[in-house]
């Protein structure tokens, strides 16, 4: 019974940490002519789901990312700069770094556009390539992907339990993604706090990388508060009649 109740509360957890793949998905795929869209979230998404697996079938080698490959007191960074642990650096711990930097990069370019209206003049002339936008999303999905298989490792003991538990998160993402992705093309204002969302993430992977994790919680409760804010004030403009 207690692989059943790992497998719940896993699956459960996974489903929460592949909501900002799905918003990252989402933002990436509209990029693309609407006939490629679902095929570019399905593939992102079948990405994820071999990333997961084949990580958690090395388990072992996952675990070892986060053995310190140097310390940046042998670089010559005196000690009092930073806490003990900062000091050591593992491969964790730069891959967090450039997917989080990457992450708020990608965010805040797009946000600019979106600001400074070249989005359009963008859409007139050439559109994202289909195969550029799938590169994006499988090196994001590596990033996302080791973060979910950490949690598996640390809430289950079974590996086929952790397995099952990432096929059925990815299956539902699967079914809303598109849902999810449609939501957001509609409404600007959603597009650009999606955007701020990954920017948040980007920061989180980034303070995590050097040590000073954030505590998820916070973050998902920030991205919820501020999605209840969203959806009141798109009731309010709903109702309120266009100006004559």
């Amino acid at each position: 019974m207690e692989w059943l109740i790992a497998l719940v509360a896993l699956t459960a957890m996974e489903i929460v940490l592949g909501i900002d793949n799905i918003v990252f998905i989402a933002v990436l795929s509209g990029k693309l002519p609407e006939s490629q869209q679902a095929r570019a979230r399905q593939l992102g998404l079948a990405a994820a789901l071999v990333t997961r697996i084949l990580l958690l079938l090395a388990i072992k080698w996952i675990m070892e990312l986060t053995s310190p490959l140097f310390s940046l007191h042998d670089l010559g960074v005196p000690e009092s700069w930073f806490h003990e642990e900062v000091m050591e650096v593992s491969m964790r711990d730069i891959i967090l770094l450039a997917g989080g930097l990457f992450l708020i990069g990608k965010s805040v370019g797009e946000i600019h556009e979106k600001v400074e209206g070249l989005e359009e003049h963008r859409s007139v002339g050439k559109a994202a390539s289909f195969g550029s936008v799938l590169i994006q999303i499988a090196l994001l999905d590596i990033i996302f992907s080791l973060d979910s298989v950490i949690t598996a490792v640390g809430m289950a003991d079974e590996l086929w339990v952790m397995i099952v538990a990432v096929v059925l998160a990815v299956g539902v993402m699967l079914v809303f993604a598109g849902v999810v992705s449609d939501f957001v093309e509609r409404h600007p204002t959603v597009k650009m706090l999606a955007l701020s969302f990954l920017i948040l993430i980007g920061v989180m992977l980034v303070a995590e990388s050097i040590g000073t994790p954030i505590n998820k919680g916070y973050i998902y409760f920030a991205m919820a508060f501020s999605l209840l804010v969203e959806f009141l004030n798109m009731r309010v403009r709903g109702r309120t009649p266009a100006a004559e």
